[in-house]
């Protein structure tokens, strides 16, 4: 430790704010001793001239990251304290607490420099405002940052490892369960595993996720879904919940692993999360569950849901029938480009539409004349059906 040589009267007349953090509320709760130690620079404090009275300790940021100063209320409050020259020496067991960001760092550095506050930690006591300080404080604060990539790196390069045994330890569905020394069955609960299969069994014979979802409300059915605190609860079914677990592979028997992407969208200057198809995730372990379906079953499935997907855009996925007054709705396309003709409805025109990848071109598959809106719910509209000098076809 430094001695009081650099400690001027005019620091020791303004107070010492000893700064703690620590970077999740696991490591509050379990790491105790790395509380202590930085307890503990309160009497490196008294040492450098402080008394206790003018000795300050903030601990406000406990469980928050240093990797940007979101939520970290008590660095803020101690920024406008240093800027109102309030501080004289800001205390820390090492730099990391008190950033592991260099943008964050060199503005507090100039901070501390032009209203004069030291900076301390279990190392010594440095003065922003030096060329030797500076030094010694810009290259913490290079390595602090490059320390925070290096964690992360160890870290994520063990996950990895695991996940491409299959031995990692991932958030299981309902109707699969993992024993404490890490082995997953089925769920003991016999209506657990009828529902699931049940699920599986209707879409097979129906191919759609609304009839699913019908057929369980009719009978007055219910989902088991996980809850967060890992019991399994019974929900009233949705169609986001009957995709939700026809598209898991878990219950196909297979360990899957990275399903999103962080990815740069053309225009945007953030990166955002986007999911992955199944081909292109990371690790596919098969028959590392007990499994509900077969995974050609699974596959097949996964087939039917996306040409289920209306995208008509992409011209290449039937879609389901939708409600409205119009017939054969997806299943006509153009017989000289081949694309998909969709139904448009404005005010009481109800015309077909060709869509190109550039544009969309209105046309009428066979020139009949507009339905009044009075009459479209009880007349049926034959517009999509093919005539003679039409340049449209069904396709199956």
């Amino acid at each position: 430790m430094s001695t009081t040589v650099i400690a001027q009267p005019h620091h020791l007349s303004r107070k010492a704010v000893i700064y703690l953090r620590q970077s999740t509320g696991h490591q509050v709760l379990t790491n105790t001793e790395s509380q202590q130690l930085q307890h503990a620079m309160r009497e490196h404090a008294r040492h450098l001239g402080w008394p206790d009275a003018r000795s300050e300790v903030v601990e406000t940021d406990l469980g928050r990251s240093a990797q940007s100063t979101a939520g970290r209320d008590g660095y803020k409050a101690l920024l406008v304290e240093v800027a109102l020259g309030q501080v004289g020496i800001v205390l820390s067991y090492e730099s990391t607490r008190l950033s592991r960001n260099c943008t964050d760092w060199y503005p507090w550095l100039d901070l501390c420099a032009y209203n004069q506050c030291l900076i301390a930690d279990r190392d010594g006591v440095y003065d922003a405002a030096t060329p030797n300080g500076r030094l010694l404080l810009g290259m913490k604060g290079i390595v602090s940052e490059v320390e925070l990539h290096t964690l992360r790196g160890r870290l994520i390069a063990g996950v990895q490892q695991k996940a491409q045994r299959g031995d990692l330890a991932l958030a299981l569905p309902a109707g699969l369960l993992r024993h404490e020394e890490g082995s997953v069955v089925k769920d003991p609960d016999r209506a657990v595993q009828h529902a699931i299969t049940l699920v599986f069994q209707t879409f097979l014979e129906r191919r759609a996720a609304s009839p699913v979802v019908r057929l369980l409300r009719g009978q007055g059915l219910r989902l088991p879904r996980r809850h967060r605190n890992c019991e399994t609860v019974w929900r009233t079914p949705t169609v986001a919940a009957v995709i939700a677990i026809l598209r898991n592979p878990a219950y196909a028997g297979t360990f899957v692993y990275g399903k999103t992407r962080m990815q740069v969208q053309p225009g945007r200057g953030r990166a955002q999360q986007r999911r992955l198809p199944l081909s292109e995730r990371k690790v596919i372990v098969h028959d590392r569950y007990p499994a509900y379906v077969t995974w050609e079953t699974f596959a097949r499935i996964q087939a039917i849901l996306d040409d289920n997907y209306a995208a008509y855009a992409h011209n290449q996925r039937r879609g389901v029938p939708r409600q409205g007054a119009a017939l054969l709705q997806g299943i006509v396309y153009c017989r000289s480009c081949g694309h998909k003709m969709v139904v448009q409805y404005k005010g009481g025109i109800s015309i077909c539409v060709i869509i190109s990848d550039r544009r969309r071109t209105p046309r009428c598959a066979n020139g009949s004349p507009p339905i009044p809106r009075t009459s479209r719910s009880s007349q049926p509209f034959l517009t999509l059906w093919p005539q003679r000098n039409s340049t449209c076809m069904s396709r199956p």
